[in-house]
């Protein structure tokens, strides 16, 4: 995120060293008073989800002076029912220091203002309409948040700051200009917000370089422009009884070892060749590890595109559990994990691990010669598909518990399987005529031999 694909995947000692470096202020209290495009592998050129590129390598690593219209340093400060706003490149409306306490309750705060660099908009929190440093804190409630510059996110988070925000509106018109973001360890936690972002690159609850933490409560996000996500995930993002719609992109995504948990959330994605959820890893520098997590219980999960999968994996290990989630694909692709553009070639696959639980999964699973599907499915869960239906995969592992069903849809392919056999038939895989072929070498307990299939068709080695 706030970088471009082409940015090196390495930052100088000096830059990194900087990169936790603190917001600074101006020392000056004003006033105290009380955050790939088309499918099938054809995404050469292009922007990852998130942020836009960034101004340049030099501005990585030394943060620009944060300013704002209103600046607390460590007192506090109370704004009710006022106008509060900036026309100045680079300037936030409001902008807290130090172990500030702030309050923000039905104002009216904009700002029009440019970015000079996308890179300390997303990495720092430059240009953000409100923004949150240090150790300050800062309560909002029921403000119109309306930011139309570049760079310009709503509210941000840096550092060991924490940001409430209740029943807050929230409108960003530019490129780069995300609504929730956090980077540096920052914390915001929102309920009851309305959110729209309209930019290009600008994912409306987003974390970036340095990690950070976003909770949402209840509230409904859109975002509409290319290249945004409704989440963004290099840090924990986690949602309920939210309802978060995605047009101009994937409605979710996860960079590197980290995290996205919803619960009882709707988030649907109708942007076209692409995919609903990307679990990936750029090698950027923006996000550690390879081990990214999506959980999800209840709610629903829709993509609707008629060729592109709902979970696309590469380059990372994924680890999906879903759980009674309403899931809904209309290319019949529920999983693709492959080599894609980024990482080494060889080495660049996408591992995913599905576990359902009273869960209904309806697709196919696909993957690559170098990218491994591990599926698990428990208590009363079914899959209605087929897996690795082409034999591409590098391996495949399918366990079922006995109260569970694979509803078989096409021939397929799987290394390990565990299932439940009574006597010379498997009672919990309806074959439908179609075959299923285990790797000989690898399920020793099924002794080489050919078993029925109910409803039709055949367990087989290979």
């Amino acid at each position: 995120m706030g970088k471009s694909f082409f940015i090196v995947a390495q930052l100088s000692a000096l830059s990194i060293l900087l990169l936790f470096v603190s917001c600074k202020s101006s020392n000056v209290v004003k006033e105290s008073a009380f955050q790939p495009s088309a499918f099938d592998g054809e995404m050469p050129n292009g922007m990852p989800p998130g942020p836009p590129p960034g101004g340049g390598m030099p501005d990585q690593g030394v943060r620009k002076e944060i300013t704002a219209t209103i600046e607390v340093k460590q007192d506090s400060l109370l704004k009710q029912n006022a106008i509060l706003q900036s026309s100045t490149e680079n300037q936030s409306a409001v902008a807290s220091f130090g172990k500030a306490q702030v309050k923000l309750i039905q104002n009216r705060i904009s700002t029009s203002g440019n970015s000079s660099s996308m890179d300390q908009s997303s990495f720092y929190g430059l240009n953000a309409a409100v923004i949150g440093c240090d150790e300050s804190v800062i309560t909002m409630e029921k403000n119109m948040i309306t930011a139309t510059g570049t760079g310009a996110n709503a509210i941000f988070a840096y550092g060991k700051s924490v940001v409430y925000s209740v029943g807050d509106t929230i409108d960003c018109t530019a490129r780069g200009a995300h609504g929730l973001m956090a980077s540096g360890g920052g914390t915001i936690h929102a309920s009851d917000v309305t959110m729209i972002t309209r930019g290009a690159n600008s994912g409306a609850i987003a974390t970036d370089r340095g990690s950070g933490t976003i909770t949402v409560e209840r509230g409904k996000v859109i975002t509409t422009g290319a290249d945004s996500p409704g989440l963004y995930s290099t840090g924990k993002l986690v949602a309920s009884d939210a309802e978060i719609t995605a047009s101009g992109a994937e409605v979710a995504v996860i960079e590197g070892a980290n995290s996205i948990e919803l619960t009882n959330s709707t988030l649907l994605s109708t942007f076209p060749n692409k995919w609903g959820v990307m679990i990936y890893q750029s090698f950027s520098g923006d996000a550690d590890g390879v081990d990214g997590v999506f959980k999800m219980n209840g709610g629903s999960l829709s993509y609707m595109d008629e060729k592109g999968p709902l979970f696309f994996v590469t380059n990372s290990n994924a680890d999906i559990h879903l759980k009674n989630v309403q899931l809904q694909a209309p290319s019949g692709i529920l999983l693709k994990a492959i080599a894609y553009r980024w990482g080494h070639e060889g080495s660049n696959g996408g591992s995913a691990n599905i576990w359902a639980d009273s869960q209904t999964l309806t697709g196919d699973l696909m993957a690559d010669k170098v990218s491994k599907i591990n599926l698990s499915l428990a208590n009363n869960s079914k899959l209605i598909g087929g897996v690795n239906s082409d034999n591409q995969a590098e391996s495949v592992s399918f366990s079922m518990d006995n109260s569970s069903l694979w509803d078989v849809t096409k021939d397929s392919y799987v290394s390990h399987l565990q299932v439940s056999i009574v006597g010379d038939t498997v009672a919990n895989i309806s074959g439908n005529g179609h075959v299923v072929y285990y790797k000989k070498e690898n399920n020793k307990s099924l002794e080489n031999k050919i078993y029925a299939l109910t409803n039709g068709g055949y367990l087989k080695p290979y």
